[in-house]
Parts: structure tokens; sequence; C-alpha cells
């Protein structure tokens, strides 16, 4: 079962205090998730975001209904921070968002490592559908998020 990457920066015009905020408040996520994954936040963290905080999800994949929960690790504000999936669709999920101040702004650093189940038959789902689906996922966030933050 292979490792697959997903690599995407961005340019957003805030200082990166302010575009970390952005990303690290959990319910902006649901703004910039494509409507045809269905997706929804069922639980935050009471705590807010930080080490160990758990954001429990539900969404719809080609008409699959999917749990998803994710753990924040490396939370190093206003650095970076990782999300990791501990209950959803893939064997691995581990998705790092980097910031770096560049003139006029911050330039954001998605890097998604991930993983399919089921051996083989994770890997043909990854070659007809998974990899494109991801790959739209991202380019939507791009699209919505430059729309949000101007």
């Amino acid at each position: 079962m292979a490792l697959h990457v997903l690599r995407r920066k961005q340019f957003i015009p805030l200082p990166r205090a302010e575009a970390f905020r952005f990303f690290a408040d959990a319910s902006n996520l649901e703004r910039i998730t494509p409507p045809w994954l269905n997706f929804r936040i069922v639980e935050h963290p009471k705590d807010g975001i930080k080490t160990g905080a758990l954001i429990r999800y539900r969404l719809g994949w080609h008409g699959i209904p999917i749990g998803w929960t994710t753990e924040i690790r490396n939370w190093d504000p206003p650095y970076k921070f990782t999300d990791t999936q501990i209950r959803g669709p893939y064997k691995l999920w581990y998705h790092t968002h980097k910031f770096e101040e560049v003139e006029g702004g911050t330039m954001m650093h998605d890097i998604v490592w991930y993983k399919l189940p089921f051996g083989i038959f994770g890997e043909i789902a990854h070659a007809i559908h998974v990899r494109k689906d991801v790959g739209k996922i991202f380019d939507y966030r791009f699209q919505e998020i430059a729309k949000l933050i101007k």
C-alpha cells in the first residue's frame, strides 16, 4: 500500500498570525469544503484548538456516509499545526499546515500524507477516484480561501 502525498501552497494577504487564526478555527473548515461532500462538524473541541484536541465530522463521499475524527498534533502557533485522522476512511491521513511570512502576507503550505485501506483495492480506488477527489477538494479550498480572505 503506497504512501501518497499532496502538496499545495497559497498566498494569503494577511499577517501570519491572522492567517493562522483563520485556519485554526475549525468552523472555517466547513466554509472551505466543497458542498458535494456534505461536510459538517459534529463535535468541536471543548477547550479550543490545541495539541490533543479532537474534532469529529460527518461527510458523504459518492453517497457513502463517513464519520471522521481528527486529532490536532504539533500545535505551534502561528507557524504550523498538524491534524491526523484517528478514525475515518483512510489508513493514514496526516495533514500539516505551515505558515511562512512573505512580502505582503503569508504563504500557507498544505502537506498531506495519506494511505488507503484495502491493499490493492484501495490503490485501484485511488487511481479511479480518490486522487482526483483529494485534488478537487484542495482546488475548491484554494478558491474559497481566495474569496474569503482578501
